[in-house]
């Protein structure tokens, strides 16, 4: 009599390789809610014309505070969309660009923005619509 062994497992990707966004803890979640995030839209496109330093970008994202830019830029780097170069100048700056990753990224995220743009008539409309029918 022989003992039979379980043939060993194939290898392969494992479950926590593949990504799924739509699964609670993949990488890729992570990822897309910190672009995706409040803030994160607006840094990713303006930094898409180029290297940008800290003040001009917050300057150009309406309404966002340092503390916030400064965690959305933190975790843009984290996420290899954005990258933080020191000047060694005097005083030193500091200027955000992004990788190619985050060009991509950038440039995706400008269409949406501009359908979006494009849109805001029928916005509008459709707002006023739902708040005329909210209100009965």
């Amino acid at each position: 009599m022989t003992d039979l062994q379980p043939a060993p497992e194939t290898t392969g990707p494992s479950d926590e390789m593949l990504a799924d966004v739509f699964q609670r803890g993949c990488t890729s979640r992570h990822a897309l809610e910190a672009v995706t995030g409040r803030w994160g839209v607006l840094t990713v496109a303006g930094l898409r014309d180029g290297a940008v330093r800290f003040n001009a970008l917050r300057r150009r994202i309406d309404g966002v505070s340092e503390k916030m830019l400064a965690q959305t830029l933190q975790g843009l780097e984290r996420d290899g969309l954005v990258v933080r170069e020191v000047r060694a100048t005097i005083p030193p700056h500091v200027e955000y660009s992004l990788t190619d990753l985050g060009r991509v990224v950038a440039d995706k995220l400008v269409d949406l923005i501009d359908v979006l743009e494009g849109a805001v008539p029928q916005v509008v409309a459709a707002q006023e619509a739902y708040d005329a029918r909210s209100a009965r």
